[in-house]
């Protein structure tokens, strides 16, 4: 990770509360306490930070950053593929039994299973407002949302680096999204959601990833996880024999939709 995009983590990690640890830096950057200080150093001579004792705050003033995350914003990314992102999001709620609670994380294929979850009485955890929005009609679903910032090009709530923004809820499937699908995992193009992924991962008994076949071929990313830690991969039709291969091969239960 270069310097600038450890500073923009850096940043990212102060929005929740205003003040990051070196500890939780250490873990979120795995860079080296000297090179943090130096980070810190350049920040604050910008006037972006304050460092104090034990970590870093936010400055006040107008001269705080905007909250944003690397990535397509949501409202241009909702409209590509949106046929296959259909067919998968009916399949992925098809997986979902009546009264059970779920976690369903924000994503513009994700969103496409609220219109098959009504009437199934699920409690659903969501770090989306377009998700919250979408289930509010649902009389019967309960919504839980977590604490943290809203990331309003995604609309999106995002905790601090280290911040423990979940709810004590229990959900033993995951239904979750991804920039793009390779050899190496599953990948996000910013560490920020990163982290929060890998905080609901970690609670789930089942991870059930949802990517229409173009996430195959998109290119790079911060790595959430490998494909061993997937349970199911909900794609469609368009998914290459060699791609399928690859998931299968893993362990992973392959659905076309």
């Amino acid at each position: 990770m270069h310097a600038a995009e450890r500073e923009r983590v850096i940043v990212e990690a102060l929005q929740g509360t205003g003040f990051v640890t070196y500890r939780e830096l250490e873990a979120l950057l795995d860079a080296s306490p000297a090179t943090i200080r130096r980070d810190l150093a350049r920040l604050e001579d910008a006037g972006s930070i304050v460092r104090v004792h034990g970590g870093a705050k936010l400055t006040e003033g107008p001269r705080a950053p905007v909250l944003q995350l690397a990535g397509t914003p949501f409202d241009q990314s909702i409209n590509r593929n949106m046929a296959a992102k259909r067919a998968i999001g009916a399949a992925a709620a098809a997986r979902c039994e009546p009264g059970e609670g779920v976690m369903i994380d924000g994503g513009t294929t994700t969103l496409q299973m609220c219109p098959h979850l009504a009437g199934l009485g699920l409690q659903v955890l969501t770090n989306s407002l377009h998700i919250v929005n979408a289930l509010l009609p649902q009389a019967g679903t309960r919504i839980l949302v977590p604490s943290g910032s809203v990331f309003r090009e995604q609309n999106i709530i995002l905790a601090a680096a280290g911040e423990e923004s979940m709810p004590r809820f229990h959900a033993p499937k995951l239904f979750m999204g991804a920039a793009s699908v390779g050899p190496q995992g599953v990948m996000q193009q910013d560490v920020v959601l990163v982290a929060a992924e890998r905080r609901l991962i970690d609670r789930a008994e089942q991870v059930i990833l949802l990517v229409d076949s173009a996430k195959f071929a998109s290119g790079s990313g911060t790595i959430v996880c490998g494909l061993d830690e997937v349970d199911v991969l909900v794609t469609d039709a368009g998914i290459t024999p060699e791609h399928a291969a690859m998931v299968r091969a893993a362990g992973v239960e392959l659905v076309v939709a």
